[in-house]
């Protein structure tokens, strides 16, 4: 069965994108950096970026982040990723947590990849997979740090080196777009009808609940098959418990 993140799960977040140790800069360019690290068993590379907005707040973006209706305004991947011909569309069947620590200026978000079984595999897509992927959110005034990390797999016979090749090309540019939808929100909600935000205000919420008993992880598979970015998170467990 899987389950929601914890606490234990944000502060490793938070690690992941703090911690420098083990990985490779890869640009640094406009108040952004993009870093890559490898992950034992796996050929497919952790992928982190730092940026700082200043000119937009840190709940604007949370919201951005969270709201499907706009979602669908500046996010053309929100339902399937294309991929040019010949490769087939990806898509993903995801399980979200997220954390407003309110006061301390921290807002933080955790996809992993689970299966239901209301949601098989599509014909013509390919069900890719998210080991992690998370965004914290770091309020500075009117300004906010964001800073991101993944590690997917987009499954099917597409080469690691060019995974990883594009992976460098499309964070920048998600950031980039996700900056210019962050900057639009504000008017674009005030025109909406529906002003409801559930992620914040849970009794707005009009969806059927489904019991997380029906998702299970994709953590079960053989290590060779489906390894993970736990092995880095055991590793910094056991370097923190030896600290």
């Amino acid at each position: 069965m899987a389950r929601i993140a914890d606490d234990t799960d944000f502060e490793m977040l938070k690690y992941l994108v703090d911690d420098n140790e083990g990985w490779t800069l890869e640009l640094s360019k406009a108040n952004t950096e993009v870093w890559t690290r490898p992950v034992d068993g796996c050929n497919f590379h952790m992928v982190k970026i730092n940026t700082l907005f200043d000119d937009i707040t840190s709940d604007t973006l949370f919201d951005v982040l969270h709201d499907p209706d706009y979602r669908r305004v500046w996010d053309t991947h929100m339902l399937a990723m294309s991929c040019p011909p010949p490769l087939k569309p990806r898509d993903f069947v995801l399980l979200r947590s997220w954390l407003d620590t309110g006061p301390l200026g921290e807002q933080m978000l955790i996809s992993r990849s689970v299966t239901h079984h209301d949601w098989p595999p599509r014909k013509g897509y390919i069900r890719a997979t998210s080991h992690l992927t998370g965004f914290v959110l770091r309020s500075r005034g009117e300004k906010c740090i964001l800073s991101y990390v993944t590690h997917c797999d987009p499954q099917g016979a597409l080469p690691p080196w060019l995974v990883n090749k594009v992976t460098h090309t499309l964070g920048p540019r998600m950031i980039k777009d996700l900056k210019k939808a962050a900057l639009g929100y504000i008017a674009w909600k005030s025109t909406q009808e529906n002003y409801r935000k559930p992620w914040r205000f849970p009794e707005e919420m009009s969806l059927p609940r489904i019991s997380l008993s029906e998702f299970h992880s994709i953590d079960n598979k053989p290590a060779e098959e489906n390894a993970t970015s736990e092995n880095i998170i055991k590793n910094i467990n056991g370097k923190s418990n030896k600290e």
